[in-house]
């Protein structure tokens, strides 16, 4: 799980490090795309997904005391506030598509759509994750799983400055 989750980090790190690099060769052109962007869903988006990974959090502790029943809850209620981030994020991809906005229009949406897109595929892949984690429910289990969570949250919390607030 280690070395998938470094090697996330990566990934995400060279494609943030590819969008800055782009955005300084038209700046004016990346903060007109930029203003494009709901704000205050992104903004919601963090809530949901920071409470998310506390309750992750939350299941490592009850699952190394041994105590099933709420380990399953606390993951069950990462994964819903997962599913709930998806959510938002389909519904901020909706609006932009409906303005027109796609991978062509600028290089800003192309990176914008990679970056939360591929975040967004990570958010999917952990929710089935956390389904057959509970299943078992397993002290390791539950930390591999978290640990995985919280690369997701971490990611999001890099993603969020660099394409919604730098300017």
């Amino acid at each position: 799980m280690w070395i998938l989750i470094l090697s996330e980090l990566l990934v995400f790190g060279a494609g943030l490090a590819a969008f800055l690099a782009v955005r300084l060769g038209d700046p004016e052109g990346f903060a007109a795309a930029q203003a494009q962007l709901h704000r205050g869903l992104a903004g919601v988006n963090t809530l949901v997904l920071v409470t998310s990974g506390a309750c992750a959090a939350l299941a490592t502790r009850a699952a190394a005391l041994s105590r099933k029943p709420v380990a399953r809850l606390w993951l069950l209620a990462a994964g819903a506030l997962g599913a709930v981030f998806l959510g938002i994020k389909a519904t901020e991809f909706r609006d932009l598509a409906a303005l027109g906005f796609s991978t062509e229009t600028h290089p800003f949406f192309t990176f914008y759509y990679l970056l939360t897109g591929f975040h967004a595929a990570h958010v999917a892949a952990g929710l089935p994750l956390f389904l057959i984690v509970s299943w078992r429910c397993w002290p390791a289990g539950v930390e591999m799983a978290a640990a995985f969570w919280h690369m997701v949250d971490l990611v999001w919390v890099l993603i969020l400055p660099v394409i919604y607030l730098l300017r």
